[in-house]
């Protein structure tokens, strides 16, 4: 008899181990195959941010540095989300932002600011003051990189999909575009001089990687047709066309961008989607975001931390998520 028990319950061990495996497995070929999981907020942050947000970026002291409409002062915050002030501000001595399109810190915290109501990229020293502008015609966005030059993209693009430029604005190499016209797209970094360009005008929303040289390192796309545009929502991208009113959308773009400075992971927001790579750019999981009340998500802004990432509509303001692999760790954990 207790032999016949132990038997059973070293079964039963094996059939519990078996069921364990095949549900992670599960959601494993889930993740492969882009089956969007639902992912919801933890709530709110930055609560003065009521929406327009453009940019989100961390400084390694652990202040926030946000853009949002009307786009003429970048918003400074303290870990705990208190507002510290801005960029312009009195060590500015009148400098000022006319219509920042997009910006970005370097390592040591200076601000690198692409006015395009200025028709210039504008760098700004930790305090607020303006070390150096340099005329850029229409830039749409600017990356640091770690010798203190910096990419900078414009709307004009002239066959080049971006540029590397001194602090005094001269060009020291331009990337240039392939056959194809898909020049339009903003540009981000990842701290590590990764220079990442998001394609607009492809049929399929694609993203390549290059190093700070020029060398074009992976490149993904994403189907268009996998994503669902809301008829509820207008789909803005970070493009807007100068003569006339600015279009919406008809088809599937990049809204936000992210690169994890940790890992070099990925993040792409279409739509209420969020899709996640890894370094190498093989996808991972994709995933549907929301508030806790339920409503839908749809990204302006990514900024990727250690433990969670913010994410930033339009509408609604900022956003507390958690990393989704955080999740998958604490409920597998014992």
């Amino acid at each position: 008899m207790f032999r016949r028990l132990q038997i059973g319950l070293a079964a039963a061990f094996l059939l519990a181990l078996a069921a364990a495996w095949n549900s992670s497995r599960f959601l494993a070929l889930a993740q492969e195959v882009g089956a969007p999981h639902e992912l919801i907020s933890r709530g709110r942050v930055f609560p003065d941010v009521a929406g327009g947000v453009s940019a989100i970026k961390k400084d390694s002291a652990g202040h926030y540095y946000v853009l949002a409409a009307p786009a003429k002062a970048i918003s400074v915050y303290l870990a705990d989300g208190k507002r510290a002030g801005q960029i312009p501000n009195l060590n500015s001595r009148g400098a000022a932002i006319v219509y920042a399109q997009d910006f970005d810190l370097d390592p040591a915290g200076h601000i690198f600011v692409a006015d395009r109501g200025a028709n210039a990229v504008k760098i700004f020293a930790p305090d607020g003051s303006l070390e150096t502008s340099f005329n850029v015609t229409m830039p749409l966005s600017v990356v640091p990189l770690a010798d203190g030059t910096c990419a900078v993209k414009s709307l004009v693009s002239g066959g080049v999909y971006f540029s590397v430029v001194n602090r005094q604005g001269k060009s020291l190499r331009a990337f240039r575009s392939p056959p194809r016209d898909a020049s339009n797209g903003p540009i981000f970094g990842d701290g590590a001089g990764n220079i990442y360009l998001a394609f607009t005008d492809t049929d399929d929303p694609t993203v390549r990687k290059y190093d700070a040289y020029g060398a074009s390192q992976y490149e993904f796309s994403l189907a268009a047709d996998e994503f669902a545009l809301p008829a509820s929502r207008k789909q803005w991208t970070k493009i807007t066309i100068e003569r006339g009113a600015a279009p919406v959308s008809t088809k599937a773009a990049i809204q936000a961008f992210a690169a994890d400075p940790e890992s070099q992971e990925t993040w792409v927001a279409i739509s209420d989607e969020l899709v996640h790579f890894d370094k190498d750019g093989n996808r991972r999981a994709a995933y549907r975001l929301s508030t806790p009340a339920g409503a839908s998500i749809q990204p302006t802004a990514l900024l990727v931390e250690h433990a969670r990432i913010l994410i930033a509509d339009e509408e609604l303001g900022i956003f507390d998520f958690p990393l989704p692999e955080r999740l998958a760790a604490a409920a597998t954990s014992p």
